[in-house]
Order: structure tokens, then C-alpha cells, then sequence
């Protein structure tokens, strides 16, 4: 009978073994929970001015996945950022727009199974892309954009406040936070990784012309003393009504994190990419009729409405790659189908994956997004996604993955 235990433990440990060896490189558990619309944070948001003709303060929420049954207590965490063009679904055209998106949800409960915690946040919204002139298009864009990077750094500052004062809650490790964003939430993980000062936002496509006593005078789109800083660690009030454009949150705690990731982002100017900034991976269409792929101006989709210059994936690996910036990929010599695949297609700019689309279908640049068929804009998806299927989408999540 000793022998018999000893046997099983040994298997045990063996167990155990191949479990932590395999961890984060496939998916080792079989269920997850979630834990949905918890608050990370609250703030302003400008949706209901029209309605209420005042700024509303708005809980951020997000839904937490966690492995079944993992008993490891320094586990990374990985901040999901959902798509939506920052309009509320279905106000937006889209059947995608929230942090249960089905493919928010697929990749978080994938990446949970895999062992880590994954946090699918929403963020402020609103913007009017509609707006008759494209200096009030770019305007409205960027405070959305400056906000939803206020409100992923509030993401990372809440839960280094609850692993040092609440118990750590989730069992994550506060040096291993990574932001993961997809379409939108692509150009808020981007920014958040490498926007690194306010005056980096003045830049001549961020300043408006507005009459001050009879004169015409340039200023910046986002002002820090009405906006906040860039952290969301602020106060920021308008000097015309009174209001509070944003409320600090868990201030005292380190807004960094180490890596980031994204599908169909790009970054509100080439010029916030510095030498020494985070790894970084970019999945993108070469054709996306909305987003550059290299250096141009974005377009609203449907409307196709110009807004302003953005850097897509292409030139944002161009100087990743000048910078070394992810030189540690390339020193670990990854030989896996997918990373070969990668590289035979990126010109030697580590860690772009160009996502070709076949003729036909240029302008399916999300095909890893899917939706029911019930979805009230299922009909709008469909004109660029012809094709969607859950089985198609899972495909292209597998590669991601």
C-alpha cells in the first residue's frame, strides 16, 4: 500500500510538473470563472450632455476571469480593451462595442484557461464623428481617446492598490500587468504604452483655433488643467461651466506595465513611440479600409468621414524594430509554425503579424470578430465581414493566441 502512495504522488508531482512547464503557453485548466461588472474606478463621462446638459460621473466596470481551481498566488494579468469606435453598441453601427463582446469573451476565457487573470474593462465613451467640420471630429477624438488611457492606467493603478491594501483579491503578480486591446481599445493600449508626458499631446493636428478678446488663437484640444493629467490622476474642471472633467483614482500607485498587445489598433501619433518603451505585438488587415496600415489619416467607418493622421501597425513595428525594442523576441529565437509565419511576411519587423486578407475581401479587417445573427447591426457587420462565422473568427483566435 506505501508503495501504491508513493506511486501517486510521484504521478502527482509529475502532474503538477507538466502543468506549471505548459502554463501560459496553452490552456491548462478547463473552466473558468468570471466575475462580472466589478468597479475599477469611476469618472466622467460625456454621453449624457445632451441629455442632462452636465458631465455625469460614470462607474468603469470590468468582468474578471480566472482559472478553476488554480492554487498559484503571483499570477499575470492581462487588461482586455474591447473595440467600438467609442460609441455605445448599437448607436454605433457595429455589433461589436462591449466588454461581452463574443470575441472579448472567447479570448478572455481562452487566456484564463492558459493560467492567467484577464480583466475585459470598459471605458468612457463618447465622441461625435459626425460633426460637420474635421477639426471638431479630431477634437471630440482625441479627449475620447486622452480619457479611455486615463481610464486603462486606472485599470493597472486598481489592482496594485487591491494586491497591496485589499488582500490581492485576484492572486496576481503587480510586476506582470500586460494590456491587450482590440480595434479601439487597440488605440488606447497603444497610447497607454507610449505616451509618456502630456506635452506629447501638443502637437499641431491637437490644437483648434478658437476667438479669445476678437483675436483667433491656437489652443490645445486637450488642456491638462481641464482634462486631468494623462494618468487620470488629477483633478480637471471646465472653467466655463464648473464641472469636473475627471476625478483622481487610486492615486500614490504606479500606472506602468510591461507588455502590450493588439489586433486592428494604431497609435495617435509615430512620435509617442520612443527608444526603451515596452515590447509590442500588432495584428492588423494591410487593407483596412478604416485604420492605416502604415501612416494616414483614420476615417469613421460607414460615414467614411476623415478624422485625422494615424500610425498603423506597419510603421509602428518600422520603429520597434529600429528601436530594439523588442529585442528580446528576437534573442529568444522562437521557431513555433506561427511566429515562423509571422516573420516570413513582416520584413523582418518582430512582432507585426500582417493578417492578409484574400482578393475579395480587403476590406475584412476584423476577421476574428463574430456575432449572433439576433445582433441589431448584424446586417451592418456583414458588409465588411461577409463571411462571419464563429468557426472562421475561432481561427484567426487561434493564431492570435
Amino acid at each position: 500500500m506505501k508503495r501504491i502512495f508513493t506511486l501517486m504522488a510521484l504521478i502527482l508531482m509529475v502532474s503538477a510538473s507538466t502543468l506549471n512547464a505548459q502554463r501560459y503557453l496553452e490552456e491548462v485548466f478547463d473552466n473558468v470563472s468570471v466575475e462580472s461588472d466589478t468597479p475599477y474606478g469611476s469618472n466622467t463621462t460625456v454621453l449624457f450632455v445632451p441629455v442632462t446638459g452636465e458631465f455625469v460621473n460614470q462607474p468603469l466596470l470590468m468582468d474578471v476571469y480566472q482559472p478553476e481551481g488554480d492554487t498559484e498566488e503571483a499570477r499575470p494579468l492581462l487588461l482586455y480593451f474591447h473595440t467600438g469606435n467609442f460609441i455605445p453598441t448599437p448607436d454605433n453601427g457595429s455589433p461589436s462595442g462591449s466588454k461581452t463582446d463574443s470575441t472579448a469573451v472567447e479570448i478572455c476565457e481562452r487566456f484564463a484557461r492558459m493560467g492567467y487573470v484577464v480583466a475585459s474593462c470598459d471605458y468612457r465613451l463618447g465622441w461625435n464623428p459626425i460633426a460637420e467640420t474635421q477639426d471638431e471630429r479630431v477634437n471630440t477624438l482625441i479627449n475620447a481617446a486622452y480619457r479611455g488611457v486615463q481610464d486603462a492606467r486606472t485599470a493597472v493603478r486598481w489592482f496594485r492598490k487591491n494586491a497591496a491594501e485589499d488582500g490581492n483579491t485576484y492572486n496576481i503578480d503587480p510586476d506582470k500587468i500586460a494590456m491587450f486591446g482590440q480595434g479601439t481599445g487597440g488605440y488606447i493600449t497603444l497610447a497607454a504604452a507610449t505616451l509618456d508626458e502630456y506635452e506629447e499631446v501638443l502637437l499641431p493636428k491637437f490644437f483648434t483655433t478658437v476667438e479669445i478678446e476678437g483675436q483667433p488663437t491656437a489652443v490645445p484640444m486637450v488642456i491638462e488643467a481641464i482634462n486631468g493629467d494623462i494618468y487620470g490622476t488629477s483633478v480637471g474642471v471646465s472653467p466655463l461651466s464648473g464641472d469636473t472633467l475627471c476625478y483622481p483614482n487610486h492615486v500614490g500607485y504606479s500606472s506602468d506595465f510591461s507588455f502590450q498587445m493588439n489586433m486592428g489598433g494604431a497609435i495617435g501619433d509615430i512620435s509617442w513611440l520612443d527608444q526603451g518603451d515596452m515590447p509590442m505585438v500588432s495584428f492588423q488587415a494591410p487593407t483596412d479600409p478604416f485604420a492605416p496600415y502604415t501612416t494616414g489619416v483614420l476615417t469613421v467607418p460607414v460615414l467614411l468621414l476623415p478624422v485625422v493622421e494615424v500610425s498603423g501597425a506597419s510603421d509602428v513595428h518600422t520603429n520597434v524594430t529600429e528601436f530594439n525594442n523588442n529585442q528580446l523576441f528576437v534573442d529568444a529565437m522562437f521557431d513555433d509554425v506561427w511566429t515562423t509565419r509571422a516573420n516570413t511576411i513582416n520584413d523582418g519587423r518582430e512582432g507585426l503579424f500582417p493578417v492578409n486578407r484574400p482578393e475579395g475581401s480587403e476590406a475584412d479587417s476584423s476577421p476574428w470578430d463574430y456575432w449572433a445573427d439576433t445582433n441589431l447591426n448584424h446586417t451592418a457587420g456583414l458588409a465588411t465581414n461577409p463571411d462571419m462565422s464563429v468557426e472562421k473568427a475561432h481561427a484567426f483566435i487561434d493564431t492570435i493566441q
